[in-house]
């Protein structure tokens, strides 16, 4: 197969497995996704999810969360990991989506990322989820999946973000960022697939013979 066909190959795919997937970390609107994104950062959806009742219990909206005590949010946060910096980021984003931005979300992404904790990544799934805007937020299990398939030449998440906005039409990244990560997780996972056992891995590449080394992001 060439590129292109291995893309078309994997979209469709992915549409038979994953027709409408979920937005995996528990959320009510942009401000709420926007929190749980931030302390999804090296931790699990699942702990995320077992953390925010707690914390969205001391305030959903920003006015409520800025005036909570920064060590409050961190007693709550600490089992994400990066406690101190995840409650300082969340207190103070509050504080600026109050004072700059009506405690309102913006729909921008350059403003996005200038908020406390907010990179790339996180920015771009508030702008694609809660916004609708084209976006391809790549984690770790995307940029492992891109390399695999030889979707990306894999230096970095930037580059692979660019190749991918490339090869899939536009209608289709908020949704198949989505479709990747759940494949990612369920299929062709770092330790149970090397590149040469899940389905789309050994479709795309039936001659392959050696297990393929990722690079990290």
């Amino acid at each position: 197969m060439t590129q292109i066909q291995r893309a078309a190959f994997i979209q469709q795919r992915l549409e038979q497995l994953y027709p409408d997937p979920p937005i995996p970390l528990d959320h009510t609107d942009a401000f709420t996704l926007l929190v749980a994104v931030l302390l999804s950062a090296q931790c699990t959806d699942v702990r995320v999810n077992q953390i925010t009742p707690a914390l969205f219990a001391l305030g959903r909206i920003p006015e409520k969360l800025s005036k909570v005590p920064v060590e409050k949010i961190e007693a709550i946060v600490r089992p994400c990991g990066l406690g101190p910096q995840k409650a300082r980021a969340i207190r103070q984003l509050s504080e600026i989506l109050v004072r700059e931005h009506g405690g309102q979300v913006p729909a921008d992404l350059d403003a996005l990322e200038k908020l406390p904790g907010v990179g790339h990544k996180t920015a771009q799934v508030v702008m694609a989820q809660s916004f609708g805007v084209p976006s391809f937020p790549v984690d770790t299990h995307i940029h492992r999946l891109a390399q695999r398939w030889q979707l990306t030449t894999g230096k970095n998440v930037s580059q692979t973000e660019k190749d991918l906005k490339r090869l899939f039409p536009q209608s289709v990244w908020n949704k198949l960022h989505l479709q990747i990560i759940f494949y990612g997780r369920e299929h062709c996972t770092a330790r149970g697939c090397d590149g040469t056992v899940c389905d789309i891995c050994s479709t795309c590449f039936p001659k392959r013979k050696r297990a393929v080394k990722t690079k990290k992001a």
